[in-house]
């Protein structure tokens, strides 16, 4: 199914808008394609494809609220959802913490399509598969990998006059290669909006260095140690963070933003001066959608149908933390307006500044040390303290007098992102992960409690 245009879009949700007799009603309308391939020991596994578009109506009577969903579009289809979803919002119980939905809107023209990723079709992701597994055999090695692309699109509307329309693309890819005996294993991931940036053989190869290095592995004692995060785990623990900038779990005492005694730590300095994080839906790296919304993936569309859609206001460029200090929180509607203050929607993805040098200059750089690829299995003990638990996993090495020296065993660790950007030593150059910009970062008294068999 090709995307549905702007036009054609605006043309179904004023249709269900209009059948519409509830106090108001917002619409929103999202689909596209999405497709995939598996491989596993070097052969591909499976492959698919779906396509998808569904109708999304939320009825709002008083301060009742009511939603039903179709993926059907004639006049019948529509004009039954919207009865549906106004029955629904009768019967439910009033919300407190109702807000009136807002009105017209100006929204960015984020760069998050790419053609090149809609034209892709299965010769050519076949063609990605061979790449990453005819690499492995070469080397006698066995690769696990996936990738799947999506082309989607999504467009809101409210019966107070909004509307707003998006298409984006992403490609996500992910490898894992083991060793022929099982003993060495390394991991890479990428994530891009447009495929002809992802080279899926050379991205394979460091999977591969990693696994062939990862052999043999010597144990550690557990302890504190100086430890250099690769984008990919330092991306792990910065989730957890940027998803709990919202103001009301820290004025309620539930967040590591949270002040002692009431109130939030805005405007203190709570990590390493060399840090800011900010969000950009223009970043021409990293963009994410123009308008607030639950339930989308991260290009934007509605490829499962039935979220919710939030309550559409422009994302903008948000400075969270500036040298260490945080400079803005999150503000829900009615937390903003209990407040007094402009609400701001939480981040769709971040941004840390990093600095220019290579992972190679951090290793470098490292007299004493540990290089961690990927974090696995990662639980939160603590949102108020940020403190998570999980393990080291696809290669973690010894780094001595600047020189990777052996392959050690995996830890389980205990910290927190809060600790780690308090204890940086050094940043390196960002790299995409998870749709952020994230850079490798060395940092002091990385806990690590105990040893893991796993590799």
């Amino acid at each position: 199914m090709s995307i549905i245009s702007k036009e054609e879009a605006k043309k179904i949700l004023e249709k269900a808008l209009s059948y519409s007799k509830a106090d108001e009603m917002s619409v929103s309308l999202g689909g596209g394609r999405t497709s995939n391939i598996r491989y596993a020991l070097n052969s591909v596994s499976s492959g698919g494809e779906s396509d998808n578009m569904s109708l999304l109506v939320t009825a709002g009577i008083g301060k009742r609220m009511g939603s039903a969903t179709i993926n059907e579009f004639n006049d019948k289809a529509l004009e039954r959802t919207v009865r549906r979803a106004e029955e629904i919002a009768r019967l439910a119980p009033e919300n407190p913490e109702y807000m009136p939905m807002i009105g017209p809107q100006t929204y960015l023209e984020t760069p998050m399509y790419s053609e090149n990723t809609a034209k892709m079709d299965s010769e050519f992701r076949a063609q990605v598969a061979f790449d990453s597994v005819d690499a492995c055999e070469q080397k006698n090695l066995s690769a696990a990998g996936f990738m799947q692309d999506t082309t989607g699109f999504s467009a809101i509307a409210n019966s107070k006059g909004l509307f707003g329309y998006n298409k984006a693309t992403s490609v996500d890819f992910s490898v894992t290669v083991r060793t022929a005996d099982a003993t060495g294993s390394g991991y890479v991931t990428r994530d891009f909006n447009d495929i002809s940036k992802l080279k899926t053989r050379s991205v394979t190869g460091i999977a591969m260095q990693k696994a062939l290095a990862s052999t043999n592995a010597r144990a550690l004692e557990p302890g504190k140690y100086t430890v250099i995060l690769e984008p990919t785990a330092m991306g792990t623990l910065l989730q957890s963070m940027m998803s709990g900038m919202d103001t009301r779990l820290a004025d309620e005492g539930r967040s590591f933003l949270s002040k002692k005694g009431g109130g939030t730590r805005l405007g203190e300095k709570l990590i390493d001066e060399r840090v800011t994080i900010y969000s950009d839906p223009m970043n021409l790296e990293a963009p994410s959608e123009p308008f607030a919304g639950e339930g989308r993936n991260r290009t934007g569309s509605f490829l499962g149908g039935g979220g919710a859609v939030g309550d559409g206001r422009p994302q903008e460029k948000i400075t969270w933390f500036e040298n260490g200090v945080v400079k803005n929180m999150s503000y829900s509607r009615f937390w903003a307006d209990k407040k007094g203050v402009k609400a701001t929607p939480s981040p769709t993805g971040f941004i840390m500044a990093g600095g220019s040098q290579s992972l190679a200059d951090l290793i470098k750089s490292t007299d004493k040390g540990i290089l961690v690829t990927r974090l696995w299995y990662v639980r939160m003990v603590d949102p108020k303290t940020l403190l998570q638990t999980g393990l080291t996993r696809d290669g973690t090495f010894y780094i001595e007098n600047g020189q990777i020296k052996f392959p050690i065993k995996n830890f389980r660790f205990n910290e927190s992102a809060v600790i780690v950007l308090n204890n940086v030593e050094a940043l390196g150059t960002p790299m995409r992960v998870g749709g952020n910009l994230i850079p490798p970062v060395k940092a002091r008294d990385f806990t690590f409690t105990s040893l893991s068999d796993a590799v």
